[in-house]
């Protein structure tokens, strides 16, 4: 492992996973946006401001970007792709060149499978697809991925780039919160034959340990790696799996999907029933021949 880590976003949900697993086997620094610093807290402030960030950069091997604009349920800006643009992209290039300045070594960037789009159709997705990315959140994440590709040429900062699915674990975050909580109210669920479609997740888990794993294999960086658990999950299963993780009693009426897809295009929400019934496969192969790596099983853990 590499010799200190710094870690953005080190008090979110990933985060809080993320810095116990890798402090089993390095020294990490939580970079958190306000708060006291200490041995192992750095402040890095609003970095859409663009800091000078030498100081908090000093003595990092290899940084871990997960600090992001996501999961914006209720959207409440005017132009939500300049927002989305100026803190996952312009401040993370920010970040970037100023880690290059500090000899920083190695810069991991927590992109998004977004950036190929938000739904398959019988073919997985595979790293080298050309992107097609769905949403400003997706468009902003291209263009760091982008941005960072010329950092790394020009500066020779060895650059990682991850591209995740939805993250599942204890206390999720944007659509899987919104499933969680209706699981949490004990009502009905009426998801109980949504059992054909395949979902691409990863278990928070098993995202720590493939970024642990890129902090300095030799092999991670270049083409951007997939990430994804051992095997997709059904609606069904998913909604298994959250209920299990909160410890909640899960209540399943069993509707036809073709009725609930007719129900939600009747409201205008067709989108929501692609998310919800449709399929979204990633293939990781690539990231397991290169990197020498596989999934912790979580099919075990499944309900």
């Amino acid at each position: 492992m590499t010799d200190m880590l710094l870690v953005t976003g080190a008090s979110g949900f990933l985060g809080r996973i993320l810095v116990p697993i890798l402090r089993r086997d390095a020294q990490v620094i939580a970079g958190l946006r306000s708060g006291t610093a200490d041995e192992n807290t750095r402040i890095l402030g609003d970095l859409g401001a663009f800091p000078d960030l030498q100081t908090v950069l000093s003595g990092v091997d290899c940084v871990v970007h997960c600090a992001a604009r996501a999961h914006v349920l209720h959207e409440n800006s005017d132009d939500p792709l300049s927002v989305f643009m100026r803190v996952n992209c312009d401040a993370t290039l920010h970040l970037a060149k100023q880690a290059a300045q500090a000899d920083v070594r190695r810069f991991i960037f927590l992109s998004s499978v977004g950036v190929h789009g938000n739904q398959t159709f019988g073919t997985p997705f595979r790293a080298d697809d050309t992107p097609a990315p769905h949403a400003a959140y997706a468009v902003s994440k291209l263009a760091a991925e982008e941005g960072l590709t010329k950092i790394a040429r020009d500066t020779g900062l060895e650059v990682v780039i991850i591209r995740p699915p939805l993250i599942i674990g204890p206390q999720p975050v944007g659509n899987l919160r919104s499933l969680s909580n209706l699981i949490k109210k004990g009502l009905p669920l009426p998801f109980g034959l949504a059992t054909g479609n395949r979902r691409s997740l990863v278990t928070a888990e098993v995202l720590a340990d493939l970024i642990r794993i890129c902090t300095d294999h030799p092999g991670a960086p270049g083409q951007p790696l997939l990430v994804a658990d051992d095997a997709p999950y059904s609606t069904r299963q998913i909604i298994e799996r959250l209920a299990a993780l909160s410890g909640q009693r899960l209540r399943l009426v069993p509707v036809p999907v073709s009725v609930l897809r007719g129900a939600l295009r009747a409201l205008g929400r067709s989108d929501m029933a692609g998310q919800l019934f449709g399929d979204l496969e990633i293939d990781i192969s690539a990231t397991t021949a290169r990197l020498g790596w596989v999934p912790p099983s979580t099919h075990s853990s499944r309900v």
